[in-house]
């Protein structure tokens, strides 16, 4: 971009706290951190600067899907998720074949490589047929590790995360090699006893795929994955916090029990998400968006989501009364941290890219910026 900018007057969010009155100072597309001449300064006094949003599970947006769009719907889906804050996501697969699957690891590797989006993430078909969700059971396999490394080959380097239920025959295997390879083992879609699930950690899993949903209850005897995933401080644990997925209470609880920084924040979201009610297809599943939820036809589970990062992010501090640094990380830093890249993004840093978000006084998006470049351009305020 041309010259430079500096957001004056605003409450900025660093590592190290709340700003008031701060700067953010943008040259050449990165966060710089003393003014340069030729500088265009922006007035947005009363407004917040985050860090521009890291989902690391979304299938879609804007009447597009990632499993099955064409690589212009696959861009549609990911910058309507760029308007309202989320600068870097992950395109996320529900269950399919495996060798469609690997065939679009490969279309899609190559808009990571572009720097479209942040990497893929698998989520089936390596999951339990009794925690399905809105996967197509007769899709559903045991994780052989050898079907596990041709989807990690097909992604040419870029996948970055699966979902398994790793109680399943080769689960533990699976686990370990996803390890070697820099894949997130995400332990989730899963049947498993409290036993089986620490198994899973000890062997490298990292991440609890949307807790609480799609794994079995918390139990006094039986405790199963939740305590377990909860309870180990080796664990980051999603969540989707649009007021359907997840009660405050449970909210509550896993940030008591893991502190913010091993919370991520994520959407789920479906191509439903900034496009509105109707008739849509989650891979091979008829699903029904009505007032914003997404549920299947035939079973009414819940289909991922319509959620966008913004409305999480005003939800957790306006409802939850979250603290909105613990927000900032849960929404930006830890995610970015997970993926392997914190060293360009999730923090608002000199060095790191120019990805933020300009909130008003009540929270809601009024201004995207990312790699330097105005998405959402704000007015002075």
């Amino acid at each position: 971009m041309a010259g430079s900018t500096v957001l004056a007057g605003a409450r900025v969010v660093l590592p190290t706290g709340i700003v008031e009155n701060g700067r953010v100072i943008v040259e050449g597309g990165r966060i710089v951190g003393s003014s340069p001449d030729d500088t265009s300064s922006l007035d947005v006094s009363g407004h917040w600067v985050v860090p521009g949003f890291v989902d690391m599970h979304n299938h879609g947006g804007g009447g597009a899907s990632f499993t099955s769009g064409t690589v212009d719907e696959v861009l549609h889906g990911v910058h309507t998720h760029r308007l309202h804050g989320t600068t870097t996501v992950v395109a996320s697969f529900v269950t399919g074949d495996t060798d469609f699957l690997g065939r679009r690891a490969g279309l899609l590797s190559e808009l990571a490589e572009q720097g479209e989006i942040a990497g893929i993430h698998f989520e089936g078909p390596f999951i339990s047929p009794c925690r399905k969700g809105a996967h197509d059971e007769t899709l559903l396999r045991d994780p052989d590790p050898a079907e596990v490394r041709k989807l990690i080959d097909a992604a040419r380097g870029r996948a970055k995360m699966m979902t398994l239920a790793t109680e399943l025959p080769g689960g533990i295997d699976s686990v370990r090699l996803l390890a070697e390879h820099g894949v997130i083992a995400a332990i989730g879609h899963t049947d498993a006893t409290y036993e089986q699930t620490v198994e899973a950690i000890d062997a490298g899993a990292t991440v609890a795929t949307h807790l609480y949903n799609a794994m079995p209850g918390l139990g006094h005897r039986a405790p199963g994955p939740i305590a377990a995933l909860l309870e180990d401080e080796r664990i980051t644990v999603e969540l989707i916090n649009d007021g359907t997925h997840l009660h405050p209470a449970a909210l509550e609880l896993a940030f008591h029990h893991k502190g913010a920084e091993r919370v991520a924040f994520i959407t789920d979201a479906m191509d439903a998400a900034g496009f509105g009610d109707g008739m849509y297809d989650l891979g091979t599943l008829a699903v029904e968006v009505k007032d914003g939820v997404a549920r299947l036809v035939e079973g009414d589970s819940i289909a991922g989501s319509t959620l966008t990062l913004d409305r999480a992010f005003k939800r957790a501090v306006t409802i939850d009364r979250l603290p909105v640094e613990s927000v900032v990380q849960a929404i930006s830093a830890n995610p970015a941290r997970l993926l392997g890249i914190d060293d360009t993004v999730g923090s608002l840093e000199p060095g790191k890219d120019a990805d933020l978000v300009v909130l008003d006084e009540n929270f809601d998006v009024t201004g995207v910026m990312r790699k330097g470049a105005w998405v959402v351009e704000p007015q002075a305020g």
